[in-house]
This record gives C-alpha cells, sequence and structure tokens, in this order.
C-alpha cells in the first residue's frame, strides 16, 4: 500500500516546513500541448484550485507520481483576491492590490491548461474543454470552479453599469468596483440604495459592508444629514447568524440606516433613476418603485452551466457534495469545494481555508486507498470533517469591523477570547492587512487551512 508516514502527513497538512512561503521566482506558462489524461484534473484557478493543486503537488510527489501528473484548468490570466473590493470600492485599497498574474500563482508542477470547460462527463471521467485541446480524461477530479454571476437577471443593470455618471455601482466586477468609489465622490446627498438578491452570492456580508462604509464617507464629508441610506435585502433579517443580526440590526438603528428585508432587485431604469423590487413574501403585488441617487447592486449568481452533470435535484445547479466529507454524493472520484459546490454555508475565501485542507485530507485518504492491495477489505470512512465553519469580517466603516465566524448552524465559532459581534480596530486591520497577506503567501500556496489551531489556544482547547 502507498502511504505517507504519520511526520509527513502532519508536515503536509499544517505547513510547517521551513522556508516555503516565499515568493516564487519562476511563472508557471500555459501548456501549449496538454496530455490527454492526468492523474488529478481540478477544474478553476481560483482560490480553492490552486490551494488544492499547490497541496497535490506535494503529496503526489511523495506518492511516486510522474511529474506534471496535475492539470488545471482555468482561461483567465488574472487572479484576484476578491474580498478586498469591498475595500477597493470604497477608495481605501488600490484595484492592483488585489489581482496577481495567474502564471505568478499557479503552482509549480501542474499543466495549467488555459482554457473554459463546456461540460463535464463523469461517466467517461473526462473534461470537454471550449478550446483546441478538446478532451482531458481524468483519474481523480476537484470541482472549484466558482459561481457565476447574473447581471442579465436584473432588466436594465448591464446599460446601467455601462454608463457614466448615473448613481449605479457594483463591488462584484474588477470592471465595474471603480465605479463605486467613483460615485461616493461624486454623491452630494438623497437616496442611497444597497441590495442583496435572492440567490446564492459569494460572501453574503458584502452587500451590506460597502452601505457601512458609505455612510462613513458621507459622514466625514459632510453630506449624510441630507441622505436616506437604505438595505434592500432578500433575506429575513440582516445576517443569517442571529448573535451578529442582532448586533448590525442595533448599529444600523443608530446610524440611521433603514432595513428592507423580503424584497429583491428585478429592474432598474437609470434614465429615470428608478430602482424595481418585489416583495418576496407577496409577490403578486405591484412592484415597488424607488427613486434613487446611488444605487450599488449586487447581482444574482447560480452555479455555472458545465456543472448541470454533477448537479442532483436538491442541489440548485450546484456540484452535489457530502456536506461534510466534500465528496460527490455519486461519483467517488470527484471532490468539490467552494462557491460551486452544495456545501450549505456562506460562500467565501474564509470558509475555502478550511475546505480545502479537509478535501485534500480526504482525498489523500481515497487515493491511497484505492491504490492499496486490500481494496476489498472495509469501506473507507474519512478521517476529516467538515463543520460548516467561514467567516465574513464586516467592515463597519470608520476603521472598524465584527469579524463574524459561525458553523453550518449559524452559530458563532469564534477565533477570539472575546465578543466578535462587537466592533474593534483590531479586526479592521486584520481585514485590511492580515488576511489578503496570508491569501497570498500561505493559502494559495497550500499551507492555510484556516485559524482552527489558534482558536485551540485561545480558548485552550474547548473550541
Amino acid at each position: 500500500m502507498i502511504n505517507l508516514s504519520t511526520l509527513q502527513l502532519k508536515m503536509f497538512h499544517n505547513g510547517m516546513i521551513v522556508g516555503r512561503i516565499v515568493t516564487r521566482n519562476m511563472a508557471t506558462m500555459p501548456v501549449d500541448v496538454p496530455k490527454k489524461s492526468y492523474e488529478l484534473v481540478i477544474v478553476g484557478g481560483g482560490a480553492g484550485g490552486l490551494s488544492i493543486a499547490s497541496r497535490f503537488v506535494r503529496y503526489l510527489r511523495a506518492l511516486k507520481k510522474p511529474p506534471n501528473s496535475i492539470a488545471v484548468i482555468e482561461p483567465r490570466d488574472t487572479h484576484f483576491y476578491q474580498p478586498l473590493w469591498t475595500l477597493v470600492g470604497a477608495g481605501i485599497k488600490d484595484l492592483s492590490e488585489s489581482g496577481r498574474p495567474m502564471a505568478q500563482v499557479m503552482p509549480k508542477g501542474v499543466d495549467w491548461i488555459k482554457e473554459a470547460c463546456s461540460k463535464i462527463d463523469p461517466e467517461s471521467k473526462s473534461v470537454i474543454l471550449s478550446g483546441a485541446t478538446g478532451t482531458v480524461n481524468y483519474r481523480y477530479l476537484v470541482v472549484a470552479a466558482g459561481i457565476n454571476i447574473d447581471w442579465d437577471k436584473v432588466e436594465g443593470l448591464l446599460p446601467a453599469l455601462e454608463q457614466p455618471n448615473n448613481g449605479v455601482c457594483s463591488n462584484y466586477s474588477d470592471r465595474y468596483v471603480m465605479r463605486t468609489w467613483q460615485t461616493m465622490k461624486q454623491f452630494q446627498g438623497g437616496n442611497a440604495i444597497f441590495t442583496m438578491p435572492n440567490t446564492p452570492i459569494k460572501c453574503a456580508g458584502a452587500p451590506q459592508k460597502i452601505m457601512y462604509l458609505t455612510d462613513a464617507h458621507l459622514c466625514k464629508n459632510g453630506v449624510r444629514d441630507r441622505t436616506k441610506i437604505t438595505y434592500y435585502t432578500s433575506l429575513p433579517a440582516v445576517f443569517s447568524s442571529k448573535p451578529y443580526s442582532d448586533a448590525l440590526t442595533e448599529l444600523c438603528r443608530k446610524r440611521d440606516l433603514n432595513i428592507m428585508t423580503r424584497h429583491n432587485l428585478v429592474r432598474v431604469d437609470s434614465q429615470k433613476r428608478l430602482a424595481y423590487f418585489e416583495h418576496l413574501d407577496r409577490l403578486d403585488d405591484p412592484l415597488s418603485e424607488v427613486k434613487y441617487d446611488m444605487l450599488h447592486v449586487t447581482p444574482p449568481m447560480s452555479a455555472p452551466k458545465f456543472l448541470k452533470s454533477l448537479a442532483n435535484d436538491t442541489s440548485n445547479g450546484f456540484v452535489a457534495v457530502d456536506p461534510q466529507t466534500l465528496q460527490h454524493v455519486q461519483y467517488e472520484d470527484i471532490f468539490a469545494l467552494g462557491d460551486c459546490s452544495s456545501l450549505p454555508t456562506s460562500k467565501t475565501a474564509a470558509a475555502i481555508a478550511l475546505q480545502n485542507s479537509i478535501l485534500a485530507k480526504n482525498l489523500l485518504q481515497y487515493i491511497q486507498y484505492k491504490e492499496s492491495d486490500n481494496i476489498g477489505g472495509s469501506k473507507l470512512k474519512f478521517k476529516a470533517i467538515y463543520n460548516g465553519y467561514s467567516s465574513c469580517p464586516i467592515v463597519t466603516g470608520n476603521e472598524r469591523c465584527i469579524m463574524a465566524e459561525f458553523d453550518y448552524d449559524f452559530k458563532p465559532l469564534e477565533t477570539f477570547p472575546f465578543d466578535q459581534s462587537k466592533e474593534r480596530r483590531t479586526m479592521f486591520l486584520t481585514k485590511k492587512y492580515m488576511l489578503p497577506f496570508v491569501y497570498w503567501n500561505a493559502m494559495l500556496k497550500g499551507y492555510w487551512s484556516g485559524p482552527s489551531i489558534f482558536r485551540k489556544i485561545m480558548h485552550l482547547g474547548f473550541k
């Protein structure tokens, strides 16, 4: 049986290999002619895909696999750390700080196939690509394809975002995020609206973060007293985890930030500056027509259509995986993580930090099980279990932040030994400086599994 020693596993999983967290000196360029089959194919070069790729370059080397046994399918030239876009949209960070060339962050030792995925055929164990490569076969597959942004699901939104100086903006694209800062600077009072759609989205806290930052900016510039700010959310509360929701609701009350629950934006008329909302509890009612002077839209999102073959009746188009092991519910050689998965937790980079560790351990265990001599023995029982951990640093303006951390049940799962539902400057500095550093220098390189080890230390082993 092929096996890794206990010491090797601990070193790999915890990232305690001295001297490895360094900047790569050489870029990984796309391959001209990919191989027809790979030991491991990873669909997606985002946070989840690159974290897994980095880990398995080391794992498969230790398992004596041939060089370049891993393919990463990713069509984009630039990798973005998207959580930074909240601060970019508020003029706190530059857009250039949020992105790096894909070639720079792609792990050495993988074949980068710079094409888009058009279909996955789990029966033939193949990935069909949109370019000249055609088809790539896999032995094991990890899907980390992210989530689609459906700009066209809100009537009039795309044309509005392409027109200058009309008050419409969004932080959810590198193409449009700077419009938010431009709109904030030009705003001289009136009705400022912020929306949260009636679909799964990445980082469900982001739609309200920019509201708090706008509020702080308007206060600083003497415009707040002639401004009405309203948050229109499709949800029944301002946040999914009650302790944080209670704290944020009280914060909104103190700052005169209005919350309209169960409202969903369906149309934008940028000529008349009107936003139209449906009331999700009274769908037969006429649409509510609201005048705006600033409108920040969080667009609807959905699973990429090429994942249809990996979805089931209950996964809403997302890859149907076991919520604890991240293995596909039907095809045991397929695993998925991040925004494209059916995992019932908030879709955040923090969630992916733990998910990539759980998935890596379980996939490695599965590979060793499949390649062992006693394959007909007892059924494999995975050792690594995902608890749904996710985190959302909710920037509340004025260099303050509520660091929300929670599990599948939306119960707080806090790292620090103090109440994280309170605004703190230390948490803002963590969001602004520490988390981006960890992302680029540890997480993408497969050396960050989230803060669970620090949580145990700070809570004396009781969490």
